[in-house]
């Protein structure tokens, strides 16, 4: 009778034990290395050319240089994809003088992402990317991701995960300082 209630209150020990991990892994919220660095920055950012989600016509990375432009790859289904488009709105409305938006659609179908955008009221152009060559190009593999390209085409910042109005202006004001300096 020891022996089985020993055995009894180890095996419940063991169960809680993994419930508690299981309970802690299963809500870790997943976060890039802050030591991580795309091999982009600092090169020529690679072209991106799609049909507009909006208004059907053919959008291109080359058509906006000359300002700022943040290459956001997005999913209608991305969880935090939905929490930084009003970051994405809040900065171009700050900045609308030299700086603009490119959605990129990763993994999802023209129909949702129209959804998504006019849910959200989203301004900016927004492409799609059906062979995924350009998120195959940016070295993308999960949404949200973006890319700020100078207005000569430069890859200047790397955002892995959902971007923070604070984090897009501190980036932005950098490159712009950097570029005064160089100028």
């Amino acid at each position: 009778m020891k022996r089985s209630r020993r055995a009894l209150i180890a095996a419940s020990a063991v169960g809680l034990v993994v419930i508690v991990l299981v309970a802690v892994f299963a809500t870790e919220v997943a976060h890039p290395p802050a030591s991580a660095k795309s091999p982009l920055l600092g090169k020529v950012a690679p072209a991106i050319s799609g049909k507009d989600l909006l208004t059907g016509q053919t959008d291109r990375l080359a058509a906006l240089r000359g300002r700022y432009v943040l290459v956001s790859f997005f999913a209608s289904w991305c969880q935090p994809c939905n929490a930084e488009v009003p970051q994405l709105e809040s900065f171009l409305f700050d900045h609308h003088s030299n700086v603009a938006v490119l959605g990129v659609l990763f993994d999802d179908s023209a129909a949702n992402a129209v959804r998504f955008l006019h849910s959200y009221g989203a301004s900016w152009e927004a492409v799609t990317d059906p062979a995924t060559s350009v998120a195959v190009s940016y070295g993308v593999a999960d949404p949200p991701q973006s890319f700020l390209v100078s207005p000569e085409g430069q890859v200047v910042a790397w955002f892995p995960g959902a971007v923070t109005l604070q984090s897009l202006n501190a980036s932005l004001a950098a490159e712009i300082k950097t570029a005064k300096a160089n100028a």
